[in-house]
C-alpha cells in the first residue's frame, strides 16, 4: 500500500507456472521496487506464520483473556501507508526498528464494531490531540475507534500492530440467544403483542447473569485459539521412545479448562473436549495443574504404569503435553 491506497494485486505477484499453478505470489523484484518507490510492506496475520510471536501472542492472549492478530508493516523513509483511519479493535503498536510519527485524532464513531469501518462520512476529524514519534523499543496502545495515521521521516520503519478483539454486550446478547432458537415460540413471526415481547426480554434477560455471560465468553475463547505445535512431527516420532521415566510437559501454548464432574475429567481446549473416565481423575489433575516438568511414573493416582503411558500418549496426541 502507499499513499493510504491499496496497490493493484498485480503491481506486485505473479503466477507461477505449476500444476496445480500457484497464482498471485509475490515477485520479489517488483516488491523491491515498489518499496523503494514509497509502498508499504504488509505482513498479515503474522501470528499465523511465524513461530516466535504466535508464541508471544498466545501468551498475551493467556494474560489478557481476549484474542490477538498481528500484522507487521515496513514502511521506506519519507513515505506513508495508511491515511487517517480508526481500527475496530485494540491496538498495540510495537515499534520493531526505525522511527515512525503517529498524529491521533479523537473518535468521529464511540467504540466501532468490525463492520463500522472509518469513512470520510463520518465527518472531518479535526486537528491531531497528539503529535508524538516512536522510535525502536517503544510501544503505543490505541483504543478502538482513536482516529490516527503514522508517517516516517528519514528513517525506514519496521513496527508490528496488536489487534486485541473485544467481546461486546452485544456478542454477549447473540450468544445468550442462540440457543433459543429451539423454541418454537421465537421462531413465530412478530406481531404487536405487548406480553410475548415482554415473555421474550424476559428470557434474554435471565441468560445474562453476569455467571453465564463469562461462562460463554470464556468457553468461546477457547474454542477459537489454534494449535501452536511446530513439533508436530517430531512428537509423533517421540511416541516411539516414551517410557513412564520420559520427561514431558505441558504445552505452554495451550489455553485450557479442566470439568470435573461425576462421569470423569475434561480438558477443553483449541475447539476440543478431551474426555477420561473417572478412575483417572487424579492424573488428568496433575496434568493440567504441571507448572514443571514431570515423568508418567510421578503422577499421583490410582493409575498403573501402562494406563498412564495410554493417559500421556494420548495427551501428547492431542497437542496438550509434549515429549522433551
Amino acid at each position: 500500500m502507499r499513499e493510504g491506497g491499496q496497490l493493484d494485486l498485480g503491481a506486485y505477484t505473479a503466477d507461477v507456472p505449476w500444476r496445480p499453478a500457484f497464482t498471485k505470489t509475490a515477485d520479489v523484484p517488483r516488491v523491491l521496487a515498489e518499496w523503494e518507490a514509497g509502498a508499504t510492506i504488509v505482513l498479515q496475520a503474522l501470528h499465523v506464520n511465524w513461530h516466535p510471536l504466535a508464541v508471544f501472542c498466545r501468551q498475551l492472549e493467556e494474560a489478557i483473556g481476549h484474542s490477538v492478530q498481528v500484522n507487521s508493516y515496513y514502511t521506506p523513509r519519507g513515505s506513508q501507508g495508511f491515511a487517517v483511519h480508526h481500527d475496530t479493535h485494540d491496538v498495540l503498536v510495537l515499534q520493531v526498528a526505525g522511527d515512525k510519527r503517529w498524529l491521533l485524532y479523537d473518535p468521529l464513531l464511540e467504540l466501532p464494531l468490525k463492520h463500522q469501518r472509518y469513512s470520510k462520512s463520518l465527518g472531518d476529524h479535526g486537528e491531531p490531540v497528539d503529535d508524538l514519534t516512536l522510535r525502536a523499543g517503544d510501544t503505543l496502545y490505541l483504543p478502538r475507534g482513536w482516529l490516527h495515521q503514522a508517517e516516517t521521516s528519514d528513517t525506514d520503519s519496521l513496527h508490528l500492530t496488536i489487534g486485541i478483539n473485544a467481546y461486546t454486550w452485544l456478542d454477549a446478547a447473540k450468544a445468550a440467544l442462540a440457543p433459543l432458537e429451539q423454541n418454537a415460540d421465537l421462531r413465530r413471526g412478530v406481531d404487536a403483542d405487548r406480553d410475548e415481547a415482554d415473555e421474550i426480554a424476559e428470557r434474554l434477560r435471565a441468560r445474562l447473569d453476569p455467571e453465564d455471560v463469562a461462562r460463554r465468553r470464556r468457553r468461546r475463547f477457547l474454542d477459537t485459539r489454534r494449535p501452536i505445535r511446530e513439533d508436530g512431527l517430531s512428537q509423533l516420532r517421540a511416541l516411539e521412545r516414551l517410557d513412564v521415566e520420559t520427561p514431558v510437559e505441558r504445552r505452554s501454548t495451550v489455553i485450557a479448562d479442566l470439568e470435573d464432574g461425576d462421569e470423569g475429567a475434561t480438558l477443553v481446549f483449541e475447539g476440543r473436549e478431551v474426555r477420561f473416565p473417572p478412575q483417572a481423575r487424579a492424573e488428568v489433575v496433575a496434568c493440567f495443574e504441571a507448572d514443571d516438568p514431570f515423568r508418567p511414573s510421578e503422577l499421583p493416582g490410582e493409575l498403573d504404569d501402562h494406563g498412564r503411558l495410554v493417559l500421556v500418549r494420548r495427551l501428547v496426541r492431542e497437542g496438550f503435553l509434549r515429549i522433551l
